[in-house]
């Protein structure tokens, strides 16, 4: 545990490194840097390739960013490092780690890199996440992509890089660009579409950076050499994104992520992999036409109904937990729709969880972030106690997989 504690010290701090730069008020200079790499010697770590990364002798802070900017990869490989000697146990096929709930990254280590970038995957992976999420639209071509939404005007500077390419509401689809052309853009911290303006103003700076976006086909190829290296193998959790809208322009998403996860070993319950979907219909099609056999989650909203027919609000009742444990094997839910109230002190738990598992569903709900906690949490360790020990959830979305790892662990050696 002591060497685990150091090695996220580290994480943090070449993170920081690699982020702080771009601060109009921050420059480290030499010494800091150097401090750094030495500070993390002294854990016992081996950081030679961080090392690398920041102890030439920069004059500026424009030319050390360039530098970062210019080079991820060396991020990546410091991360992997890091987690090469990390304490950890054998996880081969891993679905559920015995006694203890899994730490799910959304998106990444979304909390301090871009969404969905191969940097964000390595840290979250050397951060001890149980699972790397990858959210999954198809290109021009028809290649699944890993990228949040069907749009890409918010995560990437496609405005400035094909400004024509829009569609008549204005928005850039990745469903319109090839893959050889989305490799094109730069990856960007997801800004407000109409503002501009980073939606977490304080997590990585919403600037061009030589991040790029990646195939599913890249990323699980990625995971597997992580998983490989450092000795801990890392599930997935991939979703199905808008498949009704992809039904509607001609296109079979689902069937395309299946062919990819099938390729890379991914198809039965016995596989580290969940399967997530919003849309009902959709999450039939794969247990039904598809013949999807592996680990499959109906995500869920508090309420209302999605464009495909999906009744949340029937789901979420007895009679339709029911129905879906003929289905799937978990429910990803809001967190808000079983912890409720203004305050920690007025904090109440519903059954929801409770109702769940007696159909034989787990559940893992969404979003921890520690920059945007509801009224009802005094601290992110405050929400994730609210969780895991009064709700018994089994697992988790975190923006701050790190966070969540620590207080997972934590609460295992105290059982």
């Amino acid at each position: 545990m002591k060497h685990f504690v150091w090695q996220l010290i580290f994480i943090r701090r070449l993170v920081t490194a690699y982020a702080s730069c771009y601060s109009s008020n921050w420059w480290p200079g030499k010494s800091s840097a150097n401090n750094i790499c030495r500070n993390s010697h002294t854990t016992g770590l081996t950081v030679q390739v961080a090392t690398v990364s920041l102890v030439p002798p920069y004059q500026s802070r424009e030319s050390l960013c360039r530098h970062l900017v210019a080079t991820p990869f060396l991020l990546i490989l410091s991360l992997v490092t890091a987690a090469r000697a990390a304490e950890t146990e054998s996880t081969d096929n891993r679905v559920q780690p015995a006694g203890r709930p899994i730490v799910i990254a959304h998106r990444g280590a979304s909390g301090y890199l871009p969404e969905h970038t191969l940097v964000a995957k390595a840290a979250a992976h050397a951060m001890g996440a149980d699972y790397l999420e990858q959210d999954v639209v198809l290109s021009k071509d028809d290649v699944p992509v890993v990228l949040h939404d069907i749009y890409i005007d918010t995560v990437t500077d496609v405005a400035q890089q094909f400004p024509d390419r829009h569609r008549q509401d204005g928005r850039f689809y990745a469903l319109d660009f090839t893959v050889q052309e989305l490799k094109q853009l730069s990856v960007t911290e997801r800004v407000e579409l109409k503002t501009g303006k980073a939606v977490f103003p304080n997590r990585f700076p919403a600037r061009p950076t030589t991040l790029q976006l990646c195939t599913l086909d890249e990323e699980l190829e990625f995971i597997a050499g992580l998983n490989r290296s450092t000795g801990r193998e890392a599930g997935i959790y991939p979703e199905i994104k808008n498949p009704y809208w992809h039904h509607q322009q001609g296109r079979d998403l689902s069937r395309a992520v299946l062919e990819v996860l099938t390729k890379h070993g991914y198809s039965t319950k016995q596989h580290a992999c969940w399967l997530q979907c919003f849309e009902f219909q959709e999450i039939k099609r794969l247990r039904s036409e598809l013949g999807w056999q592996g680990r499959l989650v109906q995500l869920l909203v508090s309420r209302g109904k999605n464009v495909d027919g999906t009744d949340y609000r029937y789901l979420l009742s007895d009679e339709g937990l029911t129905e879906l444990s003929q289905w799937v094997d978990g429910i990803g839910p809001e967190v808000s729709s079983f912890i409720q109230g203004n305050s920690p002190q007025t904090r109440q738990i519903t059954s929801l969880v409770a109702q769940a598992h007696r159909q034989g569903l787990q559940v893992h709900p969404y979003t921890l972030r520690q920059d945007a906690l509801p009224r009802c949490a005094a601290s992110l360790d405050d929400l994730h106690r609210a969780i895991f020990v009064d709700a018994k959830a089994d697992g988790v979305f975190s923006d701050f997989p790190d966070k969540t790892a620590e207080f997972v662990k934590q609460l295992a050696t105290d059982k």
